[in-house]
């Protein structure tokens, strides 16, 4: 055999093993870590949510953070969460996280101003996490849903910067009940 040809043909095979590797390494990766976008519409609705004993009533706005640490979706929201904590929690806003219950992880240490709660009454009607319920100044619930639409979480397609400002400014709000497409995980344990 000619040295030309056993040099293309050793090459040529090389190429062959490492585009196969390759794409054996895309795949996994891809299936580990990626996730279709789905353009599953989630249903939220606050009729069954109230803060604990302990917060419930009269006093600052309060922010809870449902998250499920199992979820991809919560990477472009905790970035967004962490600069709304700098941004309110000087202005008087306390936010709170309540992890899906059943599940294992922490959150990160740039969200370390989160208090930690361990139960909160209706949490287990929540559809899906990523979510947030936030409550006025006299302990109504003003909103219950997503953080944005869309596949990411920032300050420019988000529903919470309004929210808050209003709230702020001494304005009523009342959106519990929100209808939306998103990076969402389902909550309820039985799912």
């Amino acid at each position: 055999m000619p040295k030309p040809y056993r040099t293309a043909l050793l090459t040529s095979l090389i190429i062959l093993i490492c585009g196969a590797v390759l794409w054996v390494a895309y795949d996994w990766f891809q299936g580990r870590y990626l996730r279709a976008f789905s353009q599953h519409t989630a249903v939220f609705s606050g009729d069954m949510l109230a803060l604990p004993d302990a917060l419930a009533g009269p006093g600052p706005i309060r922010l809870v953070h449902f998250w499920d640490p199992a979820c991809p979706c919560n990477v472009a929201n905790q970035q967004h969460l962490g600069e709304l904590i700098e941004q309110y929690a000087p202005l008087g806003v306390e936010f709170y996280a309540l992890q899906k219950t059943g599940s294992h992880g922490q959150l990160p240490t740039t969200l370390g101003a989160l208090k930690i709660l361990t139960a909160l009454p209706g949490a287990d009607q929540v559809p899906a996490s990523p979510a947030v319920g936030i409550w006025d100044r006299s302990g109504k619930l003003a909103y219950f849903g997503p953080y944005s639409e869309g596949l990411t979480c920032n300050s420019s397609n988000s529903f919470i910067e309004p929210i808050l400002q209003a709230l702020n400014s001494g304005r009523a709000v009342n959106a519990t009940h929100t209808l939306a497409v998103g990076c969402y995980c389902s909550w309820p344990k039985d799912l």
